[in-house]
């Protein structure tokens, strides 16, 4: 950032400041009347009890998300934004390389009514789409649970089966290996096909190097996100068939490319040119 980077950023800052005190002072003028906001205390990882997550290195936990208490989290997976796993009355589990995608939600219970214990273990290269809740159950490796779908107390879904977007399975349902299971209540709807185990194996793939991407993009300082909006200006790209008219070859920054194994589809439509 230049000198009137800067500048602009303290003016920036001041201004704020000054926007504060002027809330500040309109509050006391209003006495017993106005209502008053809680700043946030929102924290990644938390301790409950004295539990803590233990988390592997080469995890990628989104900002927004909140894993709390008694939850391991394996060698290579992702906790997306939004998300909220909690250990707190009993233990969360979740493998390597495992996806569990934005705003899901991850709870345990203490045990059910005939007291078994239920903890949330969730497997190797397990994919949980968007929105999915999961409460007291197991799901085994290379599972998939829909966005949206909801797991209850004692719920075992095994190795290589698929739960379906939406589905609502009831407590202590099995869905053994090899089936997908839809509807609500969840019910046995096919059986899996190779191309949908092939799926989830890519899947759990993708969201690995993905993840990548977003963690080291978090991990920015203010400094090099700047940087960056000025390459972005400085080389934004046209269409390309307008470039090729004008016999234009533009050149993209190194900063700005993206590994293959993100976005595999890139280093074929390279070969195809």
């Amino acid at each position: 950032m230049g000198t009137l980077g800067r500048a602009i950023y303290s003016v920036g800052f001041w201004i704020r400041e000054t926007g504060q005190a002027i809330d500040r002072l309109g509050s006391r003028l209003q006495g017993g009347y106005y209502f008053q906001e809680q700043l946030s205390r929102h924290r990644t990882l938390m301790n409950i009890f004295d539990k803590a997550p233990i988390v592997d290195k080469d995890v990628f936990v989104a900002p927004s998300a909140s894993v709390i208490g008694d939850v391991q989290l394996g060698r290579g997976s992702s906790i997306w934004y939004g998300c909220v796993l909690r250990g707190d009355v009993n233990s969360i589990r979740v493998g390597t390389g495992t996806n569990i995608q934005d705003n899901s939600l991850v709870h345990v219970a203490k045990s059910n009514l005939s007291g078994k214990v239920l903890p949330t273990v969730i497997g190797d290269n397990v994919t949980v789409g968007h929105s999915a809740v999961l409460h007291g159950c197991t799901v085994q490796d290379e599972a998939f649970v829909g966005m949206g779908a909801i797991l209850l107390d004692g719920v075992v879904v095994e190795k290589n089966a698929m739960v379906a977007a939406g589905a609502l399975v009831r407590q202590n349902t099995r869905i053994p290996s090899g089936e997908v299971w839809a509807g609500n209540p969840a019910k046995f709807l096919r059986k899996i096909t190779n191309e949908e185990i092939a799926f989830i194996s890519q899947s759990a793939v993708n969201y690995t190097n993905l993840a990548q991407v977003h963690a080291a993009e978090n991990s920015k300082s203010f400094d090099e996100i700047e940087f960056e909006k000025v390459l972005r200006k400085k080389f934004a790209r046209k269409d390309e068939e307008y470039d090729s008219m004008l016999g234009v070859v533009r050149e993209i920054p190194p900063e700005l490319i993206l590994p293959d194994n993100v976005l595999p589809d890139k280093a074929e439509k390279a070969l195809k040119k």
